[in-house]
């Protein structure tokens, strides 16, 4: 089962460094993470999301692979190819995986101009080593899927950090 975290932030930096440094720990095997995006509502007003990871490139990778085999059985490899990859980014531009891209909106239109939300799918983690690594950059709790207890230990390290 995963736990999904949302973090507010007075700016887009800080949001970014978070979840980068939370990218390092998942190299670390500290904390795994399913999905990892950026909500910013910029200084006018619109919200633009930062995606970890870009399913229109992945399928597009897939696609270009799957219409090269077939085109090789019908020995047109490289139009096999190129359908197979416009296929393929077709298909990945419409899959959304991991955190909801209508949620992330909704809550970033709750969010003050110039700053940001961190939205992050915890699929296991190991919080008291991940926590002291992140606390120092503050936030705001927004939203969780934690008990109710875990989420007020987040609070709580979130908010003994300098700001």
């Amino acid at each position: 089962m995963s736990d999904l975290i949302a973090v507010a932030y007075d700016d887009v930096t800080t949001a970014n460094t978070v979840r980068d440094k939370l990218f390092e720990l998942q190299k670390q095997n500290l904390i795994k993470l399913a999905d990892a995006a950026v909500a910013e509502r910029t200084k006018d007003g619109k919200i633009k999301l930062h995606q970890s990871t870009s399913t229109t490139g992945i399928g597009a990778m897939g696609g270009a692979l799957w219409g090269g085999l077939i085109g090789l059985i019908f020995f047109m490899p490289l139009i096999g190819m190129a359908v197979g990859a416009a296929t393929g980014a077709a298909a990945g531009a419409m899959t959304d995986v991991g955190v909801d891209d209508k949620f992330m909106k909704q809550v970033g239109e709750e969010l003050k101009p110039g700053s940001a939300a961190l939205f992050v799918l915890v699929t296991q983690s190991t919080p008291d080593k991940v926590i002291p690594q992140i606390s120092s950059y503050g936030g705001k709790i927004i939203h969780t899927s934690l008990s109710k207890q875990a989420e007020e230990n987040l609070r709580q390290a979130l908010a003994g950090a300098p700001h």
